[in-house]
C-alpha cells in the first residue's frame, strides 16, 4: 500500500467551482492535464454498470449470545473497470445504525435492495460521486441493525468492531461470507485496503472510535457532528443532558429481530449508565479521547459551534487530544447546529472532500496539505480561514467576576474582587432568558459584563469556568454561559432546520441510476437578527465537585469548588460589543433539573473564567482599555428556545 504523507501545515483553500461548473466536471471525460495542474480523480468509470454486492463480515464477537459469532452486512458499490484491469481501489465507508430505521441525510434516505438482495439506493451522494472516480463506497449496517446480526451497544465494543472488522477484511485480515448464514467466503480482492471513514453524528462517532483502535488500513476519517465520549453525550459532569440513556437509543435503532434477542445487552446498558451521572466502566469503554494517541489516520473534523445535540465539547476535547498526539488534522466550524456540510456549504464541501480523499486515499499531491487548517463561518455563508487552529498566539486569559450596583448585574475583568452573588435555580428559565435580562436584576442568575470593546476580541478553543459556591439544598446544578452582547445576524440554530432551510429545487452531484438519484434538494441559510449571541456553554452537578466521577449529597451552606468544561468555539466579539459571563442553575431544555430547588451563593474571589483569547491577556487588555463596564440594556433578544430537545444523535438532518 502507498504510504500516506504526514502533514500539519495548512494554507488558503482554492476557491470551489460553481455548481454549474461542477455539473460539467461530473459528466466530462478525463482530459490530459498540464504538468503544473494538481492531479484530480475524474469520473471515467460507469456508475450504471458498477458492481453492487453484499457480504457479511464476521466480527468475531457473539453479542447476542446465540452461540455463533455475529456477522455485519456490508453493501458495496464499486466501479467494475478497475478489477477487469487488474487494479485495486480504495474504499470510502459509512458505518451506520440508521440505514433502515431512520434514514440518512437531510432527505432521510434509506437503503433499498433488488430481488437478489443487492443495494439499489445507497443513501447520500458518496457513491454517485466517488464511484465514477475510482473509489468503492460501502455502507456497513452496525451490529443489531438492518441486515446485521448482534446487538447495538451504543458506541461500545460491538459497535466499533462492526466497522473495524470490515477494515480488517478489506486488508486480508478478516473473514466475510456471501450470505448471512452460509459458508461461502467472499474476498476483497478488488480493494487495496486503504479506507476512509465518513459520517455524521452516530456514524462519525463510529469513525472516531475505530480510529482510536489504531487499525491498520484506516487512512483518514471525516467525523461530522460526532461524539468523542458517550458520557459527555448523556451527562455534563454529572448533570443529565437528556431524560433517557443509551438503552433508549439502542432500542430505537435496533432491528425488530435484534430487539427481541438483545434484552441482556439492554439490561447492561441500563445498569452501566446510572441516572446519577456517575462514571462507570461502561463510559470508559465508550470514551475515545484517551486513545487519541493510537490514531494513525488523518482527521477532518466538521462541527457546528451551536450544535445542541452533539454539543461542541465533543470536537473540542477530541481535537485537543489529537493535537497532543501529533495527528494530521483539518477542521470546518459552522454557525449551524447539527447539520451536514453538504447542506450548509455544498459546492465547497464536495470539492474539498474530493481533494481530501484524493490526497489521503489515492496519494495525489494536490496541495491540500499546504492549505489552512481551519475554515470558520463568521456570519451566515461568510467564511474565513485560519492557518492553524486554534491560532498559535492564543493564550488563556483568566477573567474575574465582580459585583455591580445591582444584585446579579456585575462586571468582568482581570482583577480579583471579593464579594458574593446569590441566585435561586429556576428550571423554567434558560440561557436565552438570562442573556435577555442581563441588564436587570433577576433572582435566577448572576451576570458579569465587560465594558464595550475598543477592538475585536477573538475567542478560539475551549473555555473553563471554576465556580466556588454553597447551596441551600443537598442537590444543585450549575450552568456557565459566555455571551457576545451586541447586534448580529446569525444562523438560526434553534429553529427547525438548525440554521438551514430546505428548498424545492435540486442540484446533482454525480451520476444517477433509476433507483439512486444523485440530485438533492438545495438549502439556504436560515438566519435571525439578534441582540446577543451565546457563544459557549457548560453545565455540571455540584455534587460531582470532587472530580472522581462520583456524586455525593451537598452539605447545605458548605462551600464547594467545581470547574465546568465549556464547549469549544471560534467567535469574534466585535468592537463595540461586550463579553459576558452568566452563572446560573438549570438551563431549561439543555440539562435536566436537580431533585431540589437550591439557592446558590457564589464566592466571587474564587470564581474564574479561563478563556482562550487570540493574543492572550495583552489582546484582552487592549480590547477593554478605556471602556468602563456598564450594565447592558434590558431586553436583549436572542434566538428562540430550541424547537426540539434531541435525545439521539440522529441520522437525519
Amino acid at each position: 500500500m502507498p504510504t500516506r504523507t504526514r502533514f500539519t501545515i495548512w494554507r488558503p483553500l482554492a476557491t470551489a467551482a460553481t455548481a454549474a461548473l461542477m455539473a460539467t466536471v461530473l459528466t466530462a471525460p478525463a482530459q490530459a492535464q498540464a504538468p503544473h495542474t494538481p492531479r484530480t480523480s475524474q469520473p471515467v468509470h460507469s456508475y450504471e454498470n458498477a458492481v453492487r454486492e453484499a457480504v457479511w463480515v464476521d466480527t468475531r464477537l457473539d453479542g447476542d449470545g446465540d452461540g455463533r459469532t455475529d456477522r455485519v452486512a456490508v453493501d458495496i458499490v464499486r466501479p467494475s473497470e478497475p478489477a477487469r484491469q487488474g487494479r485495486r481501489i480504495p474504499v470510502i465507508m459509512d458505518a451506520s445504525p440508521y440505514y433502515s430505521c431512520c434514514g440518512r441525510g437531510n432527505e432521510s434516505q434509506r437503503k433499498t435492495y433488488d430481488a437478489a438482495g443487492n443495494v439499489v439506493q445507497m443513501p447520500l451522494y458518496y457513491d454517485n460521486y466517488f464511484v465514477p472516480r475510482g473509489y468503492a463506497v460501502i455502507g456497513v449496517d452496525l451490529a443489531g441493525t438492518n441486515r446485521s446480526d448482534g446487538c447495538v451497544d451504543v458506541g461500545g465494543r460491538s459497535d466499533i468492531q462492526s466497522a473495524k472488522a470490515v477494515i480488517d477484511w478489506l486488508n486480508g485480515r478478516g473473514t466475510a461470507y456471501t450470505t448471512p448464514t452460509g459458508t461461502t467466503r467472499a474476498r476483497a480482492d478488488w480493494s487495496n485496503g486503504r479506507t476512509g471513514m465518513i459520517g455524521k453524528s452516530y456514524d462519525g462517532t463510529i469513525a472516531n472510535g475505530v480510529a482510536a483502535t489504531g487499525v491498520e488500513g484506516l487512512e483518514t476519517i471525516v467525523p461530522i457532528g460526532a461524539i468523542s465520549s458517550w458520557y459527555d453525550y448523556y451527562f455534563a459532569q454529572g448533570a443529565p443532558l437528556f431524560g433517557s440513556g443509551p438503552d433508549w437509543l439502542s432500542n430505537y435503532v435496533e432491528s425488530p429481530a435484534a430487539r427481541a434477542r438483545c434484552g441482556a445487552v439492554q439490561d447492561a446498558l441500563v445498569e452501566g449508565a446510572p441516572r446519577s451521572g456517575d462514571w462507570t466502566g461502561l463510559w470508559s469503554e465508550r470514551n475515545y479521547v484517551p486513545d487519541a494517541d493510537q490514531v494513525e489516520a488523518s482527521v477532518f473534523v466538521v462541527h457546528g459551534t451551536q450544535d445542541l445535540n452533539v454539543r461542541a465539547k465533543h470536537f473540542g476535547q477530541w481535537w485537543d487530544a489529537l493535537a497532543r498526539s501529533g495527528v494530521d488534522r483539518k477542521i470546518w466550524l459552522t454557525q449551524a447546529g447539527h447539520v451536514d456540510p453538504f447542506d450548509f456549504r455544498r459546492a465547497e464541501w464536495v470539492t474539498t472532500l474530493h481533494r481530501w480523499f484524493d490526497h489521503e486515499l489515492l496519494g495525489y499531491d494536490n496541495g491540500i496539505d499546504d492549505e489552512p487548517m481551519a475554515d470558520l463561518e463568521r456570519a451566515p455563508d461568510q467564511w474565513e480561514t485560519s492557518a492553524t487552529w486554534p491560532p498559535r498566539t492564543t493564550g488563556t486569559v483568566r477573567l474575574k467576576p465582580a459585583s455591580g450596583t445591582e444584585p446579579g448585574v456585575g462586571t468582568l475583568g482581570t482583577r480579583t474582587v471579593r464579594g458574593t452573588e446569590t441566585f435561586t435555580d429556576d428550571p423554567a428559565r434558560d440561557e436565552g432568558d438570562w442573556a435577555t435580562d442581563l441588564g436587570v436584576s433577576t433572582p435566577d442568575k448572576a451576570g458579569f459584563v465587560t465594558g464595550p470593546l475598543t477592538r475585536d476580541l477573538r475567542l478560539s478553543g475551549s473555555s473553563k469556568v471554576t465556580v466556588t459556591a454553597s447551596a441551600s439544598t443537598p442537590t444543585a446544578h450549575l450552568s456557565a454561559v459566555l455571551v457576545d452582547l451586541g447586534p448580529a445576524t446569525i444562523r438560526d440554530y434553534a429553529a427547525s432546520g438548525e440554521g438551514i432551510t430546505t428548498l424545492p429545487n435540486r442540484t446533482c452531484w454525480g451520476a444517477s441510476t433509476t433507483g439512486d438519484s444523485a440530485c438533492y434538494r438545495e438549502t439556504a441559510a436560515r438566519t435571525a437578527a439578534v441582540e446577543h449571541t451565546v457563544l459557549s456553554r457548560g453545565w455540571a452537578d455540584l455534587g460531582h465537585h470532587a472530580g472522581n466521577g462520583r456524586g455525593t449529597p451537598l452539605t447545605p451552606g458548605r462551600t464547594y469548588s467545581i470547574t465546568l468544561d465549556l464547549a469549544a468555539t471560534d467567535h469574534v466579539v466585535p468592537a463595540g460589543h461586550r463579553l459576558a459571563l452568566i452563572v446560573a442553575g438549570t438551563d431549561n431544555g439543555l440539562i435536566e433539573p436537580p431533585a431540589d430547588t437550591p439557592t446558590l451563593t457564589l464566592d466571587l474571589a474564587r470564581t474564574t473564567a479561563s478563556v482562550p483569547v487570540v493574543g492572550g491577556t495583552a489582546a484582552f487588555t487592549r480590547a477593554t482599555a478605556g471602556s468602563p463596564a456598564t450594565a447592558p440594556a434590558a431586553g436583549l433578544s436572542g434566538v428562540e428556545p430550541p424547537a426540539t430537545v434531541h435525545r439521539v444523535p440522529e441520522g437525519g438532518r
